[in-house]
């Protein structure tokens, strides 16, 4: 009978352990990944245009997202060693949790105030409590890997990870569809904020269950409460301390070092797909919703099938195919391709000749990025310069002054009247060396001209990769007819194929090579690993963006996925657990020995 119970509370607890995932991935599936990307690249553009000019170099949006989640996980990394020692000694990791939860799914809510602070002010804001959330779940993500090795022995690490991971898939990918289904079938401003809100409170409500469900972990002789400074001296002694004997724990921390080199590819890849499909790819909102809502549900099933692969190759075998595999899905990724515009309404201005008035009917295409609204950047002035033939309308709303949009209402694009004249196109043509867009004439005299610019999607060329794109669009994506939309897809579903084993395993064999008597230590120190990582890896792309472009910021990351892999080979998991099982020995002896 007592088997019989304590068999029903292991469940309880895997289910509010698996809870946490399912709620928490609202925010990293339709807030990191979906939305939050398009959306931000939307207010920056709408301010600054293109990029703006911060420390002395030209910031574009990717890059400046890539660096607030690199600073969001610098704030974790400094303090997730010191709380994991003290949530060690004292009953406190679930109390940690739940703080940062609430930081974390109370910035998600707040997301939602953006559009409502100016067009300056808003993506400011966003951008500020986008890091906050990052920092929340970060740092909730420390305690709540520490709770692994409390679920359950050796021998079901894998299968609780792996189903956790693709418990996350299936939550954070449910309420997807209901916000893609918002997106594609309502209008207003008013949805993507509600969207946002709705992700943090998604996370927060089912994080009751893992409060309510998972016990805290027992510490036998559990120490005193102390002031903040006596328990931070105490924190970072016991830091040091751990970190002057490493060679006792040699195996653990070198696989820190490999899954610091490859976790690190994964999640920056994972994170910065996103804006890198909106700004680079040219990818439209709905596009990029719908492929991330395809791969979470080819993810989740995945997760569990590398639960099978580990148990007949082990977990260590499982995870270096993962990591092969990941290496292969990148180089496809640097291959992505928009394909060349051909049809007139493709392009983003398209000039069609009015037989009647004998005037070209102007139209911006549906969806075209926003010109910046601040009236002193240079995209707002050649947008005023070139006023008199661009479909563009006066915006005399702007808070700062007068500015100029794209001519549209809710119902869609709005035809404006120009003349084009020879002088005044010639004049445009000679802006396309800095455009990011295109235009296309269809009738009168000039019938068939086309314009774009070097900064446009579809203009490959100028990158110091870019012969990998226009090789792959030449041999492969024209012949196939492929759009960069199925391109992504196609991509993304291996991606997501491998994204749930690869993670879930990652957790799962740094799980069983750690004492459980100093689990929360430990995956503090595997947190600090994580998010230096993290760190790592956004400001990789971040500096190879800004040095050179996107895709050599992509391959830079991939770099690190190799690296790892190649160090993983060494690591012997074996030695790793025998390790962990004797230092949890001698802990109980010397509890005992002073109880």
């Amino acid at each position: 009978m007592e088997g019989a119970t304590a068999t029903i509370e292991n469940d309880q607890r895997v289910r509010g352990y698996c809870a946490y995932d399912w709620g928490k991935s609202a925010f990293e599936t339709s807030v990191t990944t979906a939305i939050f990307p398009a959306w931000f690249a939307y207010l920056f553009a709408e301010a600054n245009g293109i990029s703006t000019k911060l420390l002395g170099s030209e910031w574009t949006a990717d890059a400046m997202y890539s660096a607030a989640v690199m600073i969001g996980a610098l704030l974790v990394a400094i303090c997730a060693p010191s709380l994991g020692v003290i949530a060690d000694r004292r009953m406190i990791k679930m109390w940690w949790l739940k703080i940062l939860t609430i930081l974390g799914s109370v910035s998600c809510v707040l997301l939602a105030l953006s559009p409502y602070l100016g067009v300056s002010a808003g993506w400011i804001w966003a951008l500020i409590m986008f890091m906050m959330a990052n920092v929340g779940l970060n740092g909730a993500g420390v305690f709540y890997n520490a709770l692994l090795p409390h679920m359950g022995d050796d021998s079901e690490m894998d299968a609780i990870s792996n189903k956790a991971f693709a418990a996350g898939y299936l939550g954070g990918g449910l309420l997807l569809v209901v916000h893609l289904a918002m997106v594609m079938t309502l209008d207003g401003g008013w949805v993507i904020p509600f969207a946002m809100a709705t992700s943090g409170l998604w996370w927060l409500g089912f994080a009751q269950m893992t409060f309510s469900m998972v016990p805290e972990p027992h510490i036998e002789n559990e120490m005193e409460p102390m002031g903040m400074v006596a328990s931070t001296k105490m924190a970072l002694g016991e830091v040091k301390a751990t970190l002057s004997d490493i060679k006792s724990f040699r195996t653990l921390f070198f696989y820190m070092l490999a899954y610091f080199c490859f976790i690190d590819g994964i999640n920056s890849v994972t994170a910065l797909a996103g804006v890198f499909g909106i700004v680079v790819l040219g990818l439209t909102t709905t596009g990029l919703i719908l492929t991330i809502l395809i791969i979470q549900f080819v993810a989740a099933p995945a997760a569990i099938g590398f639960t099978k692969l580990a148990e007949k190759w082990g977990t260590k075998g499982a995870l270096q195919f993962s990591l092969v595999c990941w290496c292969f899905v990148i180089v496809g990724a640097l291959s992505f391709a928009p394909l060349e515009l051909e049809n007139h309404d493709e392009y983003d201005m398209q000039y069609t000749f009015n037989e009647e008035t004998g005037m070209y009917d102007a139209i911006a295409r549906d969806g075209v990025n926003p010109i910046a609204a601040l009236p002193d950047d240079d995209e707002q002035q050649w947008a005023l310069e070139h006023e008199a033939i661009l479909p563009v309308q006066q915006n005399e709303d702007y808070k700062s002054g007068y500015a100029v949009e794209w001519a549209a209402d809710k119902d869609g694009p709005v035809n404006v009247s120009v003349t084009l004249t020879a002088e005044a196109l010639a004049a445009l043509e000679a802006t396309m060396d800095e455009s990011r867009f295109s235009y296309s004439i269809e009738g009168g005299e000039f019938a068939d001209t086309t314009g774009l610019g070097v900064n446009h999607p579809t203009s490959l060329g100028d990158g110091l990769l870019d012969f990998i794109p226009k090789t792959a669009r030449a041999l492969v994506w024209a012949p196939l007819g492929m759009s960069v939309f199925f391109q992504f897809l196609l991509l993304g579903v291996f991606g997501g194929a491998l994204l749930g084993g690869s993670q879930g395993l990652a957790r799962s064999m740094f799980g069983q090579m750690v004492p459980e008597t100093r689990s929360a230590e430990f995956f503090g120190f595997f947190g600090f690993f994580g998010k230096v990582a993290a760190l790592l890896g956004p400001l990789i792309y971040s500096v190879m963006t800004v040095w050179f472009d996107s895709r050599v910021g992509i391959f830079a990351i991939s770099l690190l996925i190799v690296a790892g892999a190649i160090m993983l080979r060494k690591v012997d998991v074996e030695d790793g657990i025998a390790v962990a099982r004797a230092e949890d020995e001698r802990n109980r002896q010397m509890d005992s020995a002073t109880a």
